[in-house]
């Protein structure tokens, strides 16, 4: 099988005006990164932007939303659609935004979604032809408890029970007490779960999905600690939040070449 091909995506969250959108994909644009033949970056600007950021990014890279609503639109005031709207408008797939982003720690927290909420809008997303990232993680009480891979194999669960085809799924272990706090797993805490996860993986959806889905790490990432992390044997690449704002981000992409050279 062929080797899994590292994926840098950067979660802009809710920041940015037009202004900045303009200087961070010009920094982008002008950087000189690994090839797609060893990695695959897409960036999520906030809704309002990923017009415009899609626009003025070079080809070569792609735009993510940052949500999706769980069903086709109609008359639910400020959800995105991932497919149909009133008029037969499409949404994402019309603005030909290939990736969204779903089951962010900071929605199942905020907005309290649910696992099987999560899995639900998972499961209609690559139904209508978008790639979704997939986001699961442990709080700080789970891992002082000692539950991590319960919880992210619960989480991990939801959505295998109504997804078949993992082509078009990356899943993002984002531990949420190293979101935005500049706290990180260590390279050896974050490959023992992602080790756990492909297990999961080969065991309850089979070993030919575990092989081939790319499981990436977020969490406080950035230039200092993306090569260490990258040379996990387990660990596909980043989700990244803080420094995808930043020139930083072309680092985090370059570790690509960390995986590239040891395979």
């Amino acid at each position: 099988m062929a080797p899994r091909k590292f994926f840098v995506g950067g979660n802009w969250k809710c920041n940015g005006t037009s202004d900045d959108v303009k200087k961070i994909v010009t920094v982008l644009n002008e950087a000189e990164v690994p090839s797609e033949d060893d990695v695959e970056v897409v960036v999520s600007p906030p809704f309002v932007f990923l017009q415009q950021t899609k626009g003025l990014l070079r080809l070569d890279f792609a735009v993510a939303a940052q949500n999706c609503w769980v069903r086709k639109g109609g008359a639910f005031t400020g959800e995105i659609s991932g497919a149909k709207a009133y008029f037969e408008e499409e949404m994402l797939v019309n603005l030909q935004v290939p990736w969204v982003i779903l089951g962010h720690s900071e929605r199942r927290a905020l907005l309290s979604e649910s696992n099987d909420f999560v899995a639900d809008k998972v499961a209609y997303a690559l139904g209508q032809g978008l790639k979704v990232i997939a986001c699961i993680g442990e709080t700080l009480e789970q891992r002082e408890a000692g539950t991590t891979m319960e919880v992210v194999a619960a989480q991990t669960k939801a959505i295998a029970e109504k997804v078949s085809d993992w082509k078009n799924i990356v899943l993002a272990f984002e531990p949420v007490w190293a979101i935005g706090t500049g706290k990180v797993a260590s390279p050896a805490q974050a490959q023992e779960v992602h080790d756990g996860l492909r297990k999961w993986l080969h065991a309850n959806v089979g070993p030919a999905i575990a092989e081939s889905t790319r499981i990436i790490y977020g969490g406080s990432v950035n230039g200092a600690n993306c090569k260490e992390l990258a040379a996990q044997p387990d660990l596909d690449g980043f989700l990244v939040g803080g420094a995808s704002l930043k020139p930083e981000f072309v680092d985090i992409v370059k570790s690509a070449t960390v995986k590239s050279s040891s395979t």
